[in-house]
């Protein structure tokens, strides 16, 4: 356990940042299940759409460097290819 307050201080800014990172990520994969979810159904349209509104959450959290910019352009490129191949 942090001995100095400086230490401490430290620790605790890391949970509150740890919390909102999970956030954050929890944010991204319910993005993702979305659109995997609207892929299964068969729907192309109702499937680009949701796919639209998740490329901004996906992009966001990349900016925010939540994951990898080249993470982030794996996710929306093999989404984008199921939903082609509809």
């Amino acid at each position: 356990m942090a001995n100095t307050a400086q230490a401490k201080k430290r620790a605790r800014q890391a949970l509150a940042r740890r919390a909102h990172n999970m956030s954050l990520r929890s944010r991204l994969r319910t993005a993702i299940k979305k659109v995997r979810k609207a892929i299964a159904t068969g729907d192309k349209a109702a499937a680009q759409a949701v796919f639209r509104e998740s490329q901004r959450v996906i992009d966001s959290i990349a900016d925010k460097k939540i994951i990898h910019k080249n993470a982030a352009a794996r996710y929306k490129s093999r989404l984008s290819a199921a939903i082609k191949a509809l």
